[in-house]
């Protein structure tokens, strides 16, 4: 079905709230922009504002967008045949190569890196949800295995996911402040996934293969 009027508007309100925070986030830094400066610069109210993003940090960092749920979704979404682990690898993958905006390789993105950086609320707040991923991945994993209550295994497994996961965006973060291009960090983190799936043991590799339909 097409967008409705009231969608549309919506949504570009939501993008005009957007847009007018992260502008002034790096101008002048996360910390040193009030709610009501963003909503002025948006031409909104402070309360329309609210109905669009709960608090300050969902304005970078939308919850539809930075997700806890990132990982399990991916791993529920595998083919037939692919395991858990190499499902994730694979999706990373695809993102590299379309140069996502979920792994920052999007034009302009090394100011709003560095904003992030600078802002411990914003930084405490990737850190927990990165928990969060790992956790809901767990769930995931004991629930497709059938795992016994006493089974380490999932959460071992979706660890090691969570960890090449943020070992990825930490090696983007590290290139994009180094100045370098969307093209060259795409391919060395490319790279870097090929070399994380040589480092991984064939048993997490394996781990949760979706069977077959049928």
């Amino acid at each position: 079905m097409s967008e409705g009027l009231r969608e549309r508007k919506k949504r570009q309100t939501r993008q005009r709230i957007s847009d007018a925070a992260i502008g002034l986030f790096v101008e002048r830094g996360f910390d040193h922009v009030t709610i009501a400066e963003v909503a002025a610069a948006a031409d909104v109210s402070v309360n329309t504002l609210y109905n669009y993003y709960e608090a300050k940090e969902d304005l970078v960092l939308p919850p539809d967008q930075a997700s806890p749920r990132r990982l399990a979704d991916i791993v529920r979404d595998r083919r037939p045949g692919e395991s858990a682990a190499r499902a994730v690898l694979d999706h990373l993958r695809d993102e590299l190569r379309r140069r996502d905006r979920k792994v920052g390789l999007t034009a302009g993105f090394g100011r709003v890196f560095s904003m992030m950086r600078a802002a411990p609320t914003l930084t405490a707040r990737l850190e927990d949800l990165g928990r969060q991923m790992t956790e809901a991945l767990a769930h995931v994993l004991a629930e497709e295995t059938a795992a016994a209550p006493d089974d380490q295994t999932p959460r071992l497994v979706a660890s090691q996911i969570g960890w090449f996961h943020a070992l990825l965006y930490s090696e983007i973060g590290r290139r994009i402040e180094a100045g370098e291009k969307p093209d060259e960090i795409a391919d060395a983190a490319l790279e870097l996934l090929d070399l994380v799936e040589e480092m991984l043991g064939e048993r997490a590799l394996g781990y949760a293969v979706r069977k077959d339909a049928g």
